[in-house]
């Protein structure tokens, strides 16, 4: 429950889905192994955990709908491809890849490009809500399609992939960034993936409800935090 809430915490701050916190916290700190703790977290995010946080986003007007539905469609497609990948794959292979993947998220979210550029003056891509219009359904979709496999191959909702995305490609601000993430993760877009992990036998739906729960109550306060920071 408490790993539950911090992820949620940070799912409603960042816009993910809080896989990427709940995965690692449950292999260090409770012994699960990597699969198991997988499938717990993509099956504690079948429910939309994050819906108060997204109707906060949406109230701010902060989420872009047409967004949300293409990468939401892309989820449900690439997330039963990375959950097969994840249980034909040996532990410590899996493992080592997941660390992979959380130092690039690091790198994304860091951007240290970006920050070199502003500490020397120079102009940074910001937020065009006319060429977020423009972006083409289909590139929105293939973006939900990459966080679909990722999702399914390491347990998380997609949202460590997608917010950077649709920010450094795409011109998204931030928050409106997170909030369409938010928004896309709020269908059960994890369901095939799920499905794979049950058949394999890797989670318990009686460990994936209280992070579930946790992951309900948390979102609507790091949502809130989230409206209110540049």
């Amino acid at each position: 429950l408490v790993i539950g809430l911090l992820a949620g915490v940070l799912s409603g701050l960042f816009g993910i889905g809080g896989g990427v916190f709940i995965v690692p916290a449950l292999v260090t700190a409770l012994g699960f192994s990597l699969h198991e703790a997988a499938g717990t977290s993509l099956a504690a995010l079948l429910l939309p955990v994050g819906l108060f946080a997204a109707i906060t986003f949406g109230k701010a007007r902060l989420l872009d709908l047409r967004g949300s539905t293409m990468i939401a469609l892309g989820l449900m497609t690439g997330v039963y491809v990375g959950a097969k990948l994840a249980i034909f794959m040996q532990a410590d292979y899996l493992k080592f890849l997941y660390g992979i993947f959380l130092i690039f998220v690091s790198y994304r979210y860091i951007d240290p490009i970006n920050l070199i550029k502003m500490w020397m003056g120079k102009k940074i891509p910001v937020y065009d809500e006319n060429f977020v219009k423009s972006v083409k359904w289909y590139k929105t979709f293939l973006l939900g399609l990459a966080a679909g496999v990722l999702s399914g191959l390491f347990g998380i909702g997609g949202g460590v992939i997608i917010v950077p995305v649709l920010v450094s490609l795409f011109h998204y601000d931030q928050r409106v960034a997170a909030g369409t993430s938010l928004g896309a993760l709020l269908l059960p877009v994890g369901l095939p993936g799920v499905l794979v992990f049950f058949k394999a036998g890797a989670f318990s739906i009686f460990k994936a409800a209280p992070v579930a729960l946790g992951l309900f109550i948390g979102a609507f306060f790091g949502a809130h935090i989230a409206v209110r920071v540049p």
